[in-house]
């Protein structure tokens, strides 16, 4: 699984300044300047082109209400981007954008399909994003700005954070591919409980990744419909290749939960076949030793009576007995074509 580094900040992913992981204020140039939490109270563009981007802890005291007092977010959506209601969606609100996106989870002893939730509020000139657990994507884009390589507007910026979350969704998607491609290339006789449990984990993993993206394909298609005037044509363009990368994800699922399926069958088909064929050779052997053992049997009794008891060449006589029944059930084994 791939495994980029999770921190949201250079401290170890600490909410150092206030519920604040990392604040930037773009240029309009492709750049950006950092800003401290105190700086973002009642921030105002200082030049023409500024945007401001905060990435906050909204599990840390005092979000919920900051929202409200400072953004002047209404109640019900301060609440939406403060809560656990992590389903994928996007609407406009007003003049701004709101939405809840949904994120491969590579942090350490996460499963693929512990995907992380990521809420945004964005009126064209400040935008606000949220999470309660780390998220690699914001990373990415954070990069691209301190390089003076990143996003020039508030669009533009989403569009980027939505590309680097889709991109990242394709790592997985893509180990997936390459662990059914591996059991694949396995040798047909080499079909186990371990094999079968490994194809069950990507099934599952698929089913759980395709739960969540297909509602973000939804909400990105929204996004794109409804997003405000400051949303410009480019964005919307940006945004609508970003649908159509998911919408083939979403196709890669299906085909990898149907191949997975596929593997799956034919696994438990050449186990059971495996069983067969050793209970088959099971019977035949026991069908072999079955009048032997009743002839040594009856033969073993203690009670008087038996032929030759005193016999010292008895002994060899049953052995001779028995090569000849043995002789004899091969012979008819063959003709019934048994083995």
């Amino acid at each position: 699984m791939h495994d980029p580094t999770i921190n949201d900040d250079p401290g170890g992913d600490q909410c150092l300044d206030g519920p604040l992981l990392f604040g930037r204020v773009l240029n309009g140039q492709g750049g950006a300047r950092e800003i401290g939490w105190g700086q973002v109270q009642g921030w105002r563009p200082s030049a023409p082109g500024e945007v401001l981007w905060i990435h906050l802890c909204r599990t840390v005291e005092g979000v919920y209400e900051w929202l409200m007092d400072d953004l002047g977010i209404p109640e019900p959506t301060a609440e939406l981007l403060t809560s656990d209601a992590t389903r994928p969606r996007a609407f406009r609100e007003g003049e701004a954008l709101v939405a809840t996106l949904r994120g491969i989870n590579f942090n350490p002893g996460a499963e693929p399909e512990d995907m992380v939730s990521l809420q945004l509020w964005c009126d064209g000139a400040r935008l606000v994003t949220l999470r309660r657990v780390p998220l690699q994507t914001p990373n990415d884009t954070r990069a691209e700005l301190d390089r003076g390589r990143g996003p020039t507007d508030a669009g533009a910026l989403i569009t980027s954070i939505v590309e680097h979350m889709i991109d990242r969704m394709s790592h997985s998607i893509l180990d997936m591919n390459a662990a059914i491609d591996e059991l694949e290339e396995q040798e047909a006789g080499c079909a186990n409980q371990e094999m079968l449990t490994k194809i069950s984990t990507i099934r599952r993993n698929c089913l759980a990744l395709k739960r969540y993206m297909s509602p973000e394909h939804e909400a990105l298609q929204n996004m794109s419909e409804n997003a405000p005037s400051w949303f410009e044509k480019h964005d919307r363009r940006e945004i609508a290749e970003s649908i159509d990368r998911l919408r083939r994800y979403l196709d890669d699922l299906d085909i990898s939960k149907e191949s997975a399926l596929v593997l799956q069958d034919d696994a438990r088909a050449r186990l059971l076949e495996r069983n067969a064929r050793t209970q088959y050779r099971l019977t035949i052997v026991a069908s072999i030793f079955l009048p032997l053992t009743f002839l040594t049997g009856l033969l073993g009794i203690n009670v008087a009576g038996i032929p030759d008891a005193e016999d010292p060449q008895a002994f060899w006589t049953v052995v001779a007995i028995c090569g000849a029944i043995i002789v004899a059930q091969v012979l008819l084994f063959r003709r019934l074509k048994w083995f």
